[in-house]
This record gives C-alpha cells, structure tokens and sequence, in this order.
C-alpha cells in the first residue's frame, strides 16, 4: 500500500539501484524510516545486465536476480519502496521535500543514487530511430533482431557484454570502436574477438543514421575512408552521463556534472547525500556502487 500525500521520513533515497538499496539496509538497520523512491525498476543499469561475473560471492549472476536477491534483503529489514519519479528536490526548514507526481515527502536526509542515464551518439534522426532500430540496452531489445545483423558503438565493458549477448541472437555482431584501444578488459576483448559471428571495426566512428521509418544502416568513417554497413539494430554503449533535473538545490558538480561528495557521502548540502554513479570517481562497478550506499546509509544515523 503506497502512502497518502504528505508524509514524512527520516530518510529519503532517490533511486533503486545496487547504492541505493544498499543504503536503505543500512539506514533501515539503524532503526531509521526509510522511504526508497524509484521510478523505473530496481535495480538500475545493473539488472539489464544479463551475466555479471565480477561481484564477490557469485561465480556469475544475472542483473536481474542479484537485484531481486538485494531487494528482498532490503525488505526484510523494513525498506519501504515506492515506484514513482522525483520531480523536485528542495530544502526546507527542518531538511527537504521531495515531490513526485502523486505525492510530497518530507524527510530529514535524503540520499540522492539516481545512477545516470545512457548517453547518446548525438547524430540526426537518432531520437526518430530510437526504438525503431536504435537502442541503449542490448538485454531489454536484442531478442526483437533475432537472426538480423546488428551493431555495437563502444569500447567499454558494457559495449563487450552487449556484443556477448547480441553474438547468441543475431547473425552477425559488429563492434564499433572509435580507437584502436578499448576501455574493456583485454581479456574480454579477446573473448569476443573470436566469436566467428563478430566483426570488430576500430578507429571507426559513425557518420550517419540511414533509413525511412525503420533504421536500415549506418555510414560509417573507417580512418580517412568511408563505408556503408547494412545493419537492422544499433545498440549504443558509450557510457552514461548524470542527469539532475529534479535537483533544485546548489550542488558543488565537478566538470561532468557530478555530484562531489566528502568522505561520508555527504554533499555540499548539509544532510543531502549522494551515492554510487551520480557521485565524481573514477571507478564505477556495482561493488563500488554498494560501498558507496553502505556509507551514504550509515551516515544517515550520525549526522545532525
């Protein structure tokens, strides 16, 4: 049962991913309210994830079920989870609101873990193709280009994943990269190099987006020379960037726009925390994603 408007929390979360629920177990063990807010599913990139073999415990695990196994944890200590979007955050006398559609919160903290949303190729007709050709999450979409041929624009561990799952259902897999280098393991990058169904093309970026009402192929810029490659799907894996519309407040961002936080998580804003891939680092893994929410949750009980 959801609550009523206005009600009140100790705690805010904003976002369901692996900080966020993780900072909800541990705000929930101290004794707090904690309300977690998510607007999609939970989770967040990490359950689009089909294998994930490098979280301790799990030999390999999907998305899906290692969020399912830390959301029925985060329940069991008496998370409260409500599916809804922010639409506003901001501060109050006595901490903050945090508005959605239907209803308005007050809580003392808040922990803002929204994680960030996938970035785009920036092209012409990219938002006309997206979901006619175009995707961002090869796990959700792959299965609708069975026996098609597909593409992956990235060099990343995610792009190398969207490859692996892709090579099971499509034809053929080409692996875009714009460098001859990737940012994905090497040892991944050579696993995939030798599926026969995968081509990889580096120091190539794409140009143009062809089609009619359904994408049909891409014009490609390989070095100085220019190629055209017939594709059904294009999956975009070029990374995620943070997105903090909602936040009516004077964060300290570092140059990418995100949040700077100190050692307990805590922002520039008293009481208002941050947590996993919205935060400035260097390292973004669903293992430092929960470390981040096991101290965001835990500073929720000392701070004043």
């Amino acid at each position: 049962m959801g609550y009523n408007k206005g009600m009140k929390a100790d705690v805010v979360i904003i976002g369901g991913g692996p900080a966020g629920l993780t900072a909800g177990i541990f705000a929930c063990r101290a004794g707090l309210n904690v309300v977690l807010l998510e607007k999609l599913a939970l989770g967040g990139q990490a359950s689009l994830s089909y294998k994930i073999a490098n979280y301790p415990g799990f030999k390999d695990i999907s998305g899906f079920d290692l969020a399912n196994k830390m959301r029925e944890q985060a329940e069991a200590v008496g998370l409260k989870i409500e599916y809804a979007e922010v639409c506003a955050l901001t501060q109050t006398k006595i901490g903050f609101s945090v508005k959605t559609k239907d209803v308005t919160y007050s809580a003392k903290k808040v922990i803002i873990a929204c994680g960030c949303i996938a970035r785009k190729l920036g092209l012409d007709r990219e938002k006309e193709f997206t979901g006619k050709g175009i995707s961002y999450c090869a796990s959700c979409d792959g299965n609708f280009f069975k026996g098609k041929d597909v593409a992956v624009v990235g060099g990343g561990n995610t792009a190398i994943e969207d490859v692996d799952y892709l090579t099971k259902i499509a034809k053929k897999v080409y692996l875009i990269n714009r460098t001859e280098h990737f940012r994905a393991g090497e040892h991944e990058v050579r696993r995939i190099k030798k599926y026969k169904n995968v081509e990889v093309l580096t120091n190539t970026t794409v140009k143009q987006l062809l089609g009619e009402s359904l994408l049909e192929g891409l014009e490609l810029k390989v070095g100085n020379a220019k190629r055209k490659l017939a594709i059904s799907g294009l999956f975009v894996a070029i990374g995620h960037e943070p997105n903090l519309d909602f936040v009516k407040l004077n964060l300290k961002l570092d140059k990418f726009g995100y949040i700077i936080v100190d050692e307990n998580k805590q922002t520039s804003v008293k009481n208002l925390f941050a947590c996993g891939d919205i935060t400035s680092k260097k390292f973004r893994q669903i293992i430092t994603a929960c470390a981040d929410g096991a101290i965001a949750g835990n500073a929720c009980i000392g701070v004043k």
